[in-house]
């Protein structure tokens, strides 16, 4: 009996001590920079692509289509992950399946470090993509639950953009010496730091709230008026398409952006820091947004940015020249941030219930991963060649354009409604 309640006391002291890890404020910075990482863990390698590409190329010897494939089943699998994750956030402990998918992710992650096959990368890489996607449904419903989650989706971008500008500057300089141990080690890395601070995060209960007097009659509203319902609808599809043709465009050429260098005949080490400098110098697209918002409506910042961005993309037509590979990929990155908080918001303000605007996030995965898998189709054809980057640009360019067109009708409906 006294050997009983011994082992009793012993699991409760087990249990004190891992309840006594000091929680951080659910509203501080440190709160902040622990779930940006705790999401961007899940799709570090989005950030990292052109890396990724080349090191595949350059490591382990894969073709232009085969790298597209392994980082479009990568895409695909978070997409999916990322969908999923929305019917399963309310029934789950976002704590341990965090833990196990962390952990999942750094157990995928040591395996591609042996794999050498195009296709058993492919199948192991979606799993990872799915794995990850999860993960990052996870984080973006926690960070729904923080005051003022702005700046918490604000502090994710500075960790997402800021370290992707580290990995692309460094990891392809890595590759010629450790192969693509290098890139699975960094993600590794990421995924092991995020894991020692998860523990720190407090529990972000779900708060029951009372509708408000205005949420409920722009219910009654919705119900009674079904003409309202289709001028939601018609709108909310068609930024969605935007969003798809906007993420599908950049990332097909950002996945290839050291490669199409390289054919160029530019050095790696200037296409690294170029590439760096651009991806913290996109910050400058995030914080414009917050300075204007919507002063100037949607429709006029939008084609502007849409429209330089397809501009710049031509550009890289040229990218023999040192100097217009780095100020178009300047512009780009910058655009970039300029554009998406501008369609991601468009799907907040036409959904009235909160529902389908999970889906923007769908349709920007999809979109990231359709990218790379067209210009992998492209040049795997045998009529264009391996290095037909000249029809890449092009295709993005066009994408970029239908984007824009797209976009401006649900843009231009909410500016005349303000």
């Amino acid at each position: 009996m006294s050997e009983f309640n011994k082992e009793n006391e012993e699991n409760n002291v087990v249990q004190q001590s891992a309840s006594a890890i000091t929680k951080v404020n659910p509203n501080g910075i440190v709160a902040r920079v622990i779930l940006a990482f705790l999401t961007t863990a899940g799709i570090f390698y989005i950030n990292i692509m052109p890396a990724i590409i080349n090191g595949l190329k350059e490591g382990l010897n894969f073709s232009n289509q085969q790298a597209g494939f392994v980082s479009s089943a990568n895409l695909y699998g978070a997409a999916i992950g990322a969908l999923t994750a929305v019917f399963l956030i309310k029934k789950i402990n976002w704590r341990s399946w965090s833990y196990v998918l962390l952990v999942t992710l750094i157990i995928i992650d040591v395996c591609c470090i042996f794999i050498e096959k195009p296709l058993s990368m492919v199948i192991i890489r979606a799993i990872h993509g799915l794995t990850g996607g999860l993960l990052v449904g996870i984080g973006f419903a926690i960070i729904s639950r923080t005051l003022q989650a702005d700046k918490t989706f604000g502090y994710l971008l500075f960790i997402q953009w800021g370290l992707g500008g580290l990995g692309i500057m460094y990891l392809p300089g890595l590759v010629p010496e450790y192969g693509t141990t290098a890139l699975f080690v960094s993600m590794i890395t990421f995924t092991a730091i995020t894991l020692l601070m998860v523990p720190f995060l407090p529990d972000y209960n779900i708060k029951q709230k009372s509708k408000t007097a205005q949420e409920k009659a722009s219910e009654t509203a919705v119900k009674k008026g079904s003409n309202i319902g289709s001028f939601i609808r018609s709108p909310l599809m068609q930024n969605l398409l935007a969003i798809f043709l906007f993420q599908a465009a950049n990332m097909g050429l950002f996945a290839y952006m050291i490669s199409l260098g390289k054919s160029e005949g530019l050095t790696i080490e200037f296409m690294s820091q170029s590439l760096a400098i651009a991806s913290w110098i996109a910050l400058i697209g995030a914080f414009l947004v917050i300075m204007i918002g919507t002063k100037y409506g949607r429709a006029l910042p939008l084609t502007f940015g849409i429209v330089l961005t397809a501009l710049c993309s031509w550009l890289l037509h040229f990218s023999m020249n040192e100097q217009v590979y780095l100020i178009a990929n300047i512009i780009i990155g910058i655009t970039w941030a300029f554009v998406l908080p501008y369609l991601f918001g468009i799907c907040s303000e036409l959904d009235r219930e909160g529902q389908m605007a999970a889906l923007g996030g769908f349709a920007s995965k999809m979109g990231l991963a359709s990218g790379p898998m067209v210009a992998a189709l492209i040049f795997g054809s045998d009529t264009l060649g391996e290095d037909n980057y000249g029809l890449i640009i092009n295709i993005a360019v066009v994408g970029l354009i239908i984007s824009a067109v797209v976009v401006f009708k649900p843009a231009s409906l909410l500016d005349n409604k303000k």
